[in-house]
């Protein structure tokens, strides 16, 4: 869109909705999609950034992989040099258990780039220029805190075998969307008992407190059913009600998967007026309107 900052992000294929349910008014103008699990190529990448380019410069929005993020430069590289596009960065960063919080920037990207794409989005719909939309994107981006669990691994269809074996009873906690170790491994465990470690880990690394706002994500890994996202999200709910904050715009479902993978993660948003505005503005995609 002429006179429009450009968002673009871009991955491995097999965490639908991520990428390409994302396109639409108000949140990403383009992505570039791998194999399943493996990086988009740096010309992939370049298209896309050249696709969503209005002519006022593009913001790379994405996860914290190293594929993705050397791609992603060069790409930049790429389109400066031969496009004369402008571009900026913003990493994903909100897997709280993948690094500790002195080393923050090491973490990985998960379900909280999902609130950063329509923050962004919402950001570049005002017009504001490269430099704000890429502020606010960092702002998005450093509110957001997520860990997951798993109960099974996938399959990559070029392997063919599973990610990685676990048990029947057993269940992974801290497990990343491809299949990276978690924390612990151990005997399930119920359901209210699980979603009280992985909010007390957030808290940990981020307190909320009496008048706080914030919006929370429960996200199926894929195979994860709705009802079961929703005895986590009502034991979620309860815990901040008991601190005295308040969750915006809750999402459960199905908005950033693991191939056919069962577990879920956890992302909370903590908003400010300029984040929870962002967050409520119009928009369109595949999976998410508001």
């Amino acid at each position: 869109i002429q006179g429009k900052v450009g968002i673009v992000t871009g991955g491995g294929s097999g965490h639908l909705p991520i990428f390409t349910g994302y396109v639409g008014p108000g949140f990403l103008d383009a992505c570039a999609v791998g194999d399943v699990f493996a990086s988009p190529s740096a010309e992939q990448m370049a298209s896309a950034i050249r696709h969503a380019n209005g002519g006022t410069g593009v913001l790379r929005l994405y996860g914290n992989y190293g594929g993705d993020v050397m791609n992603f430069d060069m790409a930049g590289e790429m389109v400066e040099m031969e496009d004369d596009i402008a571009t900026t960065t913003v990493l994903l960063a909100d897997d709280v258990v993948s690094a500790p919080k002195q080393e923050a920037e090491k973490r990985r990207g998960v379900a909280g780039m999902v609130y950063a794409f329509k923050i962004a989005g919402a950001a570049a719909d005002t017009r504001a220029d490269l430099r704000e939309v890429t502020r606010i994107a960092q702002k998005a981006a450093d509110s957001c805190r997520s860990i997951g669990m798993a109960l099974s691994p996938c399959i990559v269809p070029q392997a063919g075998k599973a990610t990685f074996a676990i048990g029947e009873d057993e269940m992974e906690m801290g497990m990343g969307i491809h299949g990276e170790p978690g924390i612990w491994r151990d005997k399930l465990k119920p359901a209210d008992a699980i979603t009280d470690e992985m909010i007390d880990r957030i808290l940990a690394d981020h307190e909320f407190g009496k008048g706080d706002r914030l919006s929370v994500l429960v996200n199926s890994l894929g195979a994860t059913p709705l009802e079961e996202l929703y005895i986590m999200y009502r034991r979620v709910k309860q815990r901040f009600d008991d601190l005295g904050a308040e969750i915006v715009m809750p999402l459960v479902g199905r908005y950033a998967t693991s191939m056919e993978m069962t577990g879920a993660t956890i992302t909370t948003l903590a908003l400010d007026e300029e984040l929870e505005r962002h967050l409520k503005a119009p928009a369109a995609c595949a999976y998410w309107q508001v």
